[in-house]
Formats: structure tokens, sequence, C-alpha cells
């Protein structure tokens, strides 16, 4: 299934591009002005207001978030350059034969609280959340309506993403009490890892991902041989733990040598280094297609691709114009007994009937079920057992065989 043909690194292996030959990349997600979890602080005048609170507070509290040591991620623009967007060919999918997988929509994965983690409250375009000993605040453009808790909750956060930036054009944390570490212990599902603050907002965790990890635990559990399960870009590595610890066969895949390191260190700190992990780095797309070639074949494979993104060779990588290669790919190097295949998208926000009819179309004649909805994080409330508002992550889509 895969174009024989030679061509250049990291062009699309399958059907015609209506432009001269791409490249990928595998950069984890978004950054800054552009992530595709949550747009800037200052797009909501409340946000905007206490920013400008924050800076009165002088610089003495400001930490820049770019320690050295943890994974460097190339700061989004907020419009890709138009040299990248001309490197990016559409991909022009074959249509397959046979019937197109059943469908469940819409579906609702809902994280409440789980580990050391949950949704303290959300509102005025940001969020309160509890990672581990820490209370943190971080942007959440989603987050449209007014606060549940008062001020005085939300003050004793430990930890605050301004939104500012330095001379680097990287993100900043205040700390209103004592100056903490760039890492801390963390624990969810019974996998120990190490949370950071990066430049980035996020802190090396997605917590809504736990209803995939749930899931990924509960079929090998089922299963009664080793599960081969594919991370593609994996970025920290929580979820190939996880799916380790559950008695996996793992290869992850990111092409961010320092998210490689920081994996395998989460790896020791979880005591899982005797566990089957292959680490690789490389350009995701470059990998899947090589896999087919060579004939290797998954049970589960996982996808979690930003809009945008570079490899490490200068490999570009735009969602809308890539993801059907990649699907297409990842559907040929599914196993006769495959599990699943799930897709994430943080950057189509709109609806998940995108991403779910394309999923459907890439399973045709497999059988199965494609069930397609949103990620959601419950709020918990400070005793992290009162349910509250839903805060929407993500759009998901996974095939599941019948």
């Amino acid at each position: 299934m895969k174009d024989r043909q030679k061509r250049p690194a990291g062009a699309p292996a399958r059907g015609k591009p209506s432009g001269k030959p791409g490249t990928k990349g595998v950069d984890k997600r978004p950054s800054g002005a552009a992530s595709a979890k949550a747009s800037s602080r200052t797009e909501r005048p409340q946000a905007a207001e206490r920013m400008a609170a924050d800076r009165k507070r002088g610089p003495e509290q400001a930490l820049s978030a770019a320690p050295s040591g943890q994974p460097k991620r190339e700061r989004m623009p907020a419009r890709e350059p138009a040299a990248a967007m001309e490197a990016a060919p559409r991909y022009v999918m074959v249509a397959r034969t046979g019937e197109k997988p059943g469908e469940r929509v819409p579906l609702i994965l809902e994280t409440v609280a789980g580990g050391d983690y949950h949704l303290i409250d959300s509102g005025d375009g940001e969020k309160l959340e509890q990672y581990g000993p820490y209370r943190i605040v971080r942007p959440e453009a989603q987050a449209l309506w007014p606060r549940a808790l008062p001020a005085s909750v939300w003050e004793k956060a430990d930890a605050i993403f301004t939104g500012d930036t330095d001379e680097e054009g990287m993100g900043r944390w205040r700390f209103p009490g004592l100056p903490l570490g760039e890492t801390w212990p963390m624990r969810l599902l019974d996998t120990d890892f190490l949370g950071r603050f990066t430049a980035f907002r996020h802190v090396g965790v997605f917590p809504e991902q736990l209803a995939h990890w749930r899931w990924l635990a509960g079929e090998a559990e089922k299963a009664r041989r080793p599960l081969k399960v594919l991370n593609l870009f994996g970025y920290t590595g929580v979820a190939s733990l996880i799916a380790a610890r559950a008695g996996c066969e793992v290869t992850h895949v990111d092409a961010s040598k320092k998210a490689i390191g920081w994996a395998r260190e989460n790896q020791t700190i979880g005591r899982l280094t005797d566990l089957p992990i292959r680490w690789i780095c490389e350009d995701a797309m470059k990998f899947v297609q090589r896999e087919e070639r060579r004939g290797s074949r998954y049970d589960i494979i996982l996808t979690d691709p930003p809009k945008f993104g570079r490899g490490p060779n200068g490999e570009v990588w735009h969602l809308f114009d890539h993801l059907p290669a990649m699907l297409d790919t990842c559907r040929a190097i599914l196993s006769d007994d495959a599990r699943g295949l799930v897709l994430t998208a943080y950057s189509i926000r709109a609806s998940f009937y995108s991403i779910h009819e394309l999923l459907r179309e890439v399973m045709r004649g497999r059988g199965g079920v494609v069930e397609s909805g949103e990620l959601i994080i419950r709020e918990a409330g400070l005793d992290a057992a009162t349910p509250g508002r839903a805060l929407s992550t993500s759009l998901f889509s996974r095939w599941v065989p019948a």
C-alpha cells in the first residue's frame, strides 16, 4: 500500500500531493500563542488585568520557564511562515473499498480526578489545577464562564503562568510564595513520573488523556499476550510508561532528543527501566513509512500530532495536509488482531466530525466501530470530590474492533 517510488525524505508515501514534496515534523504540541489547548491570556480582559498586576509585583518573583535540560519546544508563530506553508503538500487519499466501520457519537470521555491531579476551578480564561503538591494557574481560553471559587482560593496558587515573555520569547512562571524547583514528583495510574515547569504553559502531562490511558490498560489486561503499542509524538512518555507497566511492548517515537531524555528520566523515576520500551528519536511520519516497508505490525497505535511542527532535519508538518497520510499509514501497520487506533486532535476545535469521518474512511473494510467526541475534565473542587463544570480540552476519534 505504500508508494514504492523513491521520494525525498519525509515526503508522503501515498496518494498524489497537490504541490512539491514536503516533510513532516513531530513537535509534540504547539506552544505559546499558537497553543492548541489555549490561546494567550491576553485574549481575555480579566486575564490581561491580572497579568498587568503580576508584572507590577516585580521580576524577583518571576522565573523564565526555559531551564536547561528540559525538552526545548520550538515556539510556534501565530502564523506559519510562507516558506513552510509552500513546503506542505496536501495528501490526496485513495478511496478504500468495503463497508465503513460503525459509529458511536458523540462519546464524551470525562476525567474528574485521578491520582495526583484534579481540576479545582476554572473561569475568566484561566484554570486552577492541583498537580501533586502544587496548586497551579494556567490560561484556558475554553473557560468562558466566571470563576466558582473566591479569589482567596486562587490567590493561594503556588505557580502562575503569566503569559509574559523574556528576551528569548519564552513564557514565564511566577511563584507567589517560595521559588519552586524545575521538577516535582507526580503519580497517575500507579505510575510515577516528573512534573515540570515548561516555557509552554503545560507541565509535562496532559491529564485529560487519563481516559485513553485507562482504556489502554484495560485492553492490555484483557489480552492474553503482550500487546505491541506504538506511541507517536510521544513527548514525555507517560502514556508509554503506563502501557509498559500494563504489560505491553512499547515503541515510543518523538523527534526531540531532549523529550526522549525526559521520557527516559520518567522511566527511571518510575522504576520501570527493566520494561520493554524502545525509545526512537525520529520524524514520526518517516518512522511509520519505514515500519510499513518492514512489515512491522502493532496492536494499538496512539497518535497525538500538533497543528504545525518541525522535525529534527527541518521536516515540516501541517496537520490538515499530512494527517490523512499519517492515519493511512497507521492503518497499514495495524495487526490483524489490533485493539485500537487512537487520534487526539488538540488543534481541531470546531467539530469532532472532521476526524471522525476521516478515520471511518481510513478504516473501511476493517469492521469495528469508530467512536469520536471530546475529552473533558470535570471540576472537583478543593476536596477533589465535589463535581462542578466540565472543561473541554480536546477532540478525539478512536477505532476499536467489534
